[in-house]
C-alpha cells in the first residue's frame, strides 16, 4: 500500500477539491459527487491547512480568517437512508506539498498548564516518510483522517467537537489506510466528508493538534442496508473501525465511564451476534484481550462556548486482535 508522500496527486476516478471546502457535517449541502455503493470506485477527498498556516504567520487566532479542519464534501451514497450503515474504506493518503505543522492553541489540549498563554507553531518537513519534528529527531511518518463522519439528522456537526454518533472530528490513528470506518447513517444519501488529515498523531492526541497537514485521501464506499439483529451493526451507536488486525468499537459519553461502558458493550455485541459465541465465552475472552483507551480528546458533548477547546465527555475505544477470534 503506497502512502508516500512525494509525487502526483493520486488518479482515482472522483476528485474532490479542497476549493470547495466547508465548516460542518451539513445535511442539506448539495453534493460534490453521487456514487453508487459497493462499485469499489475511489473517490480522492483533497484537504486543505489554511487555517495552520495562517496560525505560523500571525501568531494569533484572531487573525486567522480560514476555517480550522475545512471538510471536503458530501458525497452522496445512492440508496443511503436512515437505518443504514455506510462503510468507508481508506485506500491511501498522500502529502504532496511535504508540509506539516505543530501548533499550541492556548487553553487546549492536556498540556495547556505547562505550555502557557502563547501560541507555539511549527513548520514540519515531511519527506522520505518521517516527519522531522526537530531538527535532530524524526518520526515515521502514519498517515489517517482526523474528520470523517456522515451528516447528522437533527444538528451541524462541528469540525473541532465534540465526536458525535455519526464520526465528526474523531481523531482515530486506525482511520488509516487498510482500515474500514463504519458509520451509521441517519440522512438521505448519508452525506460523507473527509478532512483534517495528520501525518502523524500520538494515540489520544495529547495536545489535541497532531502533525497536521493538507492532502488527499482517498476511499471508496459500501452500504449496509438495514442491518437485521443478526448483525451488531443493527445497534450501531457510534463508529466502528476495523483494521487488518483488529475490531475497534467507539463509544461516547459523559461522563467518561459512560463512554467506557457503550464501547465494551459495542465489542461485546460483536463477539455474541457476529462471531457466534456466547455470552459466556465472549465475556472471558474480553476479560483477557479487550483492552480500551481514550479516542480524540474532542469528547461527547458540544462544549462550553466560553471555553472552546475544553472537553466535555470522552470517547473511548475497546478494542480486540481478530487473531483471538478464532
Amino acid at each position: 500500500m503506497n502512502t508516500a508522500m512525494k509525487g502526483s496527486t493520486l488518479t482515482a476516478p472522483h476528485f474532490l477539491s479542497k476549493a470547495d471546502g466547508t465548516d460542518g457535517f451539513h445535511a442539506d449541502r448539495e453534493p460534490k459527487l453521487r456514487i453508487a455503493p459497493g462499485t469499489g470506485e475511489q473517490i480522492t477527498f483533497e484537504t486543505d491547512d489554511e487555517a495552520y498556516a495562517q496560525m505560523h504567520e500571525f501568531k494569533s487566532m484572531d487573525k486567522v480568517t480560514a476555517t480550522l479542519n475545512p471538510l471536503t464534501g458530501p458525497v452522496y451514497v445512492e440508496g443511503a437512508e436512515s437505518g443504514d450503515v455506510l462503510a468507508v474504506k481508506i485506500h491511501d493518503i498522500q502529502f504532496p506539498s511535504e508540509i506539516g505543522w505543530s501548533v499550541y492553541l492556548p487553553g487546549a489540549g492536556a498540556l495547556a498548564e505547562p505550555m502557557g498563554d502563547e501560541m507555539y507553531t511549527r513548520k514540519i518537513k515531511l519527506t522520505d516518510g518521517q516527519a522531522h519534528v526537530t531538527d535532530e529527531i524524526s518520526v515515521p511518518m502514519k498517515p489517517m483522517i482526523g474528520c470523517i463522519g456522515v451528516a447528522a439528522s437533527d444538528v451541524t456537526m462541528s469540525t473541532v467537537m465534540p465526536s458525535y454518533p455519526t464520526g465528526g472530528n474523531m481523531d482515530l490513528t486506525d482511520a488509516a489506510p487498510g482500515s474500514t470506518v463504519y458509520l451509521p447513517v441517519q440522512v438521505e444519501g448519508a452525506r460523507l466528508y473527509i478532512g483534517d488529515l495528520h501525518a502523524v498523531m500520538s494515540r489520544g492526541e495529547s495536545s489535541f493538534v497532531a502533525i497536521e497537514a493538507a492532502g488527499e485521501a482517498t476511499v471508496s464506499v459500501d452500504l449496509i442496508k438495514a442491518p437485521g439483529e443478526g448483525n451488531s451493526l443493527a445497534r450501531l451507536r457510534a463508529p466502528r473501525v476495523e483494521t487488518e488486525n483488529e475490531i475497534i468499537a467507539v463509544g461516547l459519553g459523559d461522563p467518561v465511564q459512560d463512554s467506557i461502558v457503550m464501547a465494551y458493550e459495542s465489542l461485546f455485541d460483536v463477539l455474541t451476534t457476529d462471531k457466534g459465541l456466547s455470552n459466556e465465552d465472549a465475556y472471558t475472552i474480553m476479560s483477557a484481550v479487550a483492552h480500551t483507551e481514550l479516542g480524540g480528546p474532542t469528547g461527547s458533548t458540544a462544549p462550553d462556548p466560553l471555553h472552546p477547546f475544553r472537553a466535555i465527555g470522552a470517547v473511548t475505544l475497546a478494542r480486540i486482535e481478530k487473531e483471538h477470534l478464532g
